[in-house]
């Protein structure tokens, strides 16, 4: 939602240089009717407007149809107003701030740039700017909010921004001390009692007594109760959201933006009738910005979904994909529930929504307006949304690895009624990713053996901002590391008991430093210092042998592209050794592995491949050559176990399931070989007769005989000549 603060309709005259100081405010005949607004009294306000509509000025025209609530009449007198006057920051300003409302901000920020060309220091432009940040989640958000106050030390909007923004940081102090700033400088901030409002409930305090305040300066003030919904959905507390989203709308029906971003959680929580009225009513009315139009898009989509429902699970994908895919996601999210409800000691509340979508863009949507979101999959209470492997590059997605990730967070959103921390949220779920097997999560990437040396990871008790609104490109992912290398630390200090402890404390609304202090006895500063010797225990040799590893892989790589075998195998081991997590695109062991099965050493490659499967690389090429050489070499166990590994990283791979489905064949695993072979069947391979013939003597098997009689006649209807399936078609018959 593009929540804006409340604002006074100004005009600003005259220029100033980069070094002059703020220009004088002026009332114009727009000031009366925005006040009006702000204190409530609709009618006036309404009859107010309706006269500048009157006005020959087109820029009061603007401003009172903006006011009725007629934007695109509204657009096209600033259009004409703009044209007049191509100079004019503040015609410019109050276009691009109605932009902002509408969920433009492409257009506002345009608006407010060419303002700032003319006027570099112009508050209203770079409260402008401030806003738009503050919806990207952008750091610098708090930076413009703070040069248009220092440009103008009475703007009251600017203030109560910097309090909102240190609520989403979860820094209850200073978002207090901001919001009584701005009541210093006017008592009708009411935006800044709303954020103390939020700040008690995110407390679990009362906050009516700030409602109250607000009510008697406005009793029909909803964006106060929008601020508070989008401060309780960016705490990963929806229905809480929700319910002042509603709260919102009884005062005040036409907050559109209130309306779009409650359509937008209704969504996330599966409550899709409810959700597509809301979004449908804020279309209709103009409101057509990006969040709007693309989650009814996405949400018109749906009828290429299939949905399956279990009385614990509720799971959507494509079409296309269902036959192929549910099998998988079926048994992998059962046994994933099953698992955390004996770790966490709790019963799920309500089913867990499965969502899988093909088209990034798509999931890309689930996603909008929040912040430090992981690109691979997103959780709001019970329904997890995440890429289908077909959605990305094979091998650059754990599809297993990321349902178990997001599915811990179902668990210690419910577990602490979605009260806890969101760096301790995301580092369970990261811890989460190798409990059940090491090989999968993601390894000691670059950037964060970037930030460990360059001394950049957060104490404990600052590591949500790393989340919220980074400071550095990679924040997030290296804040997404730190978490999860701190609940590894913790477990393997103190026990797994000790996690699910600091969960509760964290359900009780304590804050990290407390917890700290509470749960593991020490002060902050302690637990960091300690943490970091153990983690250089863990990385630190890769982290200061990471220098020295670029330099050595250059000539192994060029070695390699020469076919240089003898120069790769006499260097890529010990290169493969300064950084063994490196497991990416030409990694040393995968190097090492062609240049052994080059010379014929094959039982060392496949050894080097088993390292590099283990050491979790993932690309799905790479481990099928693995499984080869086991087939090979007479493992037949291990090859399943390599080609299992391919599932849970890209499925979408008849060859595999081919492969896969004759050892366990070969290896008496029945059960295994139907469902390898069923999902050769669904991937459609150009093989019909072959690969349905291989289903039918699966089923044959197990005692299927009607499903195999159906799968060898589908075979024939394929291949009419096909003699082994004609001989099974025949024994088929002869089975009582």
């Amino acid at each position: 939602m593009r929540l804006l603060l409340a604002t006074v309709a100004v005009v600003l005259i005259g220029s100033c240089s980069s070094n002059a100081a703020a220009p004088p405010y002026v009332p114009t005949a727009a000031d009366p009717c925005w006040a009006h607004r702000k204190h409530g009294r609709e009618a006036e306000a309404k009859a107010c407007f309706t006269k500048l509509t009157q006005m020959t000025d087109p820029g009061m025209r603007a401003e009172g149809y903006w006011g009725l609530d007629q934007f695109f009449q509204a657009n096209e007198d600033f259009k004409l107003a703009n044209k007049n006057n191509p100079k004019s920051t503040a015609l410019k300003i109050r276009w691009g701030m109605m932009f902002l409302e509408r969920d433009q901000s492409g257009d506002s920020e345009e608006l407010f740039q060419d303002a700032l060309q003319i006027e570099p220091e112009n508050p209203r432009a770079l409260y402008g700017m401030a806003l738009i940040g503050a919806e990207m989640f952008d750091r610098k958000a708090s930076e413009m909010a703070e040069k248009a106050l220092k440009a103008d030390p009475k703007m009251v909007e600017a203030q109560e921004l910097l309090a909102r923004l240190a609520l989403e940081d979860n820094n209850s102090p200073k978002a207090v001390e901001e919001a009584e700033k701005a009541l210093k400088m006017s008592p009708d901030a009411l935006d800044a009692m709303a954020v103390l409002a939020a700040n008690e409930y995110l407390n679990d305090r009362d906050g009516a007594p700030w409602i109250e305040k607000i009510r008697k300066i406005n009793p029909v003030y909803g964006k106060g109760h929008g601020l508070i919904g989008h401060i309780f959905v960016l705490n990963r507390r929806y229905d809480e959201g929700i319910a002042q989203f509603q709260k919102a709308l009884e005062l005040s029906p036409y907050l559109w933006p209130v309306r779009a971003e409650m359509g937008v959680n209704l969504m996330r929580l599966g409550r899709e009738e409810e959700a597509r009225k809301a979004l449908e009513a804020a279309y209709e009315s103009g409101y057509r910005g990006n969040t709007t139009v693309n989650s009814l898009r996405l949400m018109d989509s749906y009828n290429r979904y299939n949905v399956y429902k279990t009385p614990r699970t509720i799971i959507r994908v494509e079409k296309k994909e269902s036959d192929l895919l549910l099998p998988y996601a079926q048994a992998e999210l059962d046994r994933a529930i099953e698992t955390f409800e004996k770790k966490y000691k709790l019963k799920l509340t309500a089913p867990v929504q499965l969502e899988l979508y093909p088209n990034h863009d798509d999931f890309a949507v689930r996603t909008m307006g929040m912040p430090g979101i992981g690109a691979l999959g997103v959780t709001f209470g019970h329904s997890v949304a995440m890429d289908s492997p077909s959605g990305r590059k094979p091998g650059s997605f754990h599809w297993a690895s990321t349902l178990w990730h997001e599915l811990s967070h179902v668990f210690t959103l419910q577990a602490t009624h979605h009260k806890i921390p969101r760096w301790f949220t995301e580092g369970m779920a990261v811890h989460e990713e190798t409990a059940i097997y090491k090989d999968w999560g993601d390894r000691l990437d670059q950037a964060a053996i970037m930030a460990i040396k360059e001394k950049k990871l957060l104490p404990i008790a600052e590591l949500d901002r790393g989340f919220m609104r980074p400071q550095y490109p990679t924040q997030v992912i290296v804040s997404y590391f730190q978490a999860g290398k701190i609940c590894d630390w913790i477990e393997q200090k103190w026990g797994w008991q000790k996690l699910l402890d600091i969960t509760q404390a964290f359900g009780k609304r304590i804050a990290t430093a407390d917890v700290v202090r509470q749960q593991l006895q020490m002060e902050p500063e302690e637990f960091d210092k300690q943490f970091m010797a153990w983690l250089d225990t863990q990385v630190g040799a890769q982290v200061r042998n990471y220098d020295e590893w670029k330099k050595q892989m250059k000539p192994v790589t060029e070695a390699y592209l020469k076919k240089n075998w003898d120069a790769v195998i006499a260097d890529a081991g010990k290169v493969r050794d300064l950084y063994p997590d490196y497991v990416e695109t030409r990694s040393a062991y995968e190097m090492l592995a062609e240049a052994l099965i080059a010379k014929g050493e094959k039982a060392k490659a496949m050894a080097e491949l088993a390292r590099y499967s283990d050491q979790g690389g993932r690309t799905p090429e790479t481990l099928h050559k693995l499984a080869d050489l086991q087939i090979e070499a007479g493992k037949k166990a291990e090859a399943a176990k390599t080609l299992e590994r391919i599932n849970f990283i890209y499925p979408l791979d008849e060859d595999l399931h081919r492969k896969l489905g004759n050892l366990y064949n070969e290896l008496g695993n029945k059960k295994g070989a139907v469902r390898e072979f069923e999902a050769l069947v669904a991937s459609k391979p150009n093989d019909q007769a072959g690969s349905r013939y291989l289903l039918a003597k699966a089923y044959s098997d197990v005692n299927r005989i009607e499903d195999a009689k159906d799968q060898v006649i589908q075979a024939l209807e394929a291949a009419p000549g096909y003699k082994p399936a004609q001989k099974l078609l025949l024994e088929l018959n002869r089975t009582k």
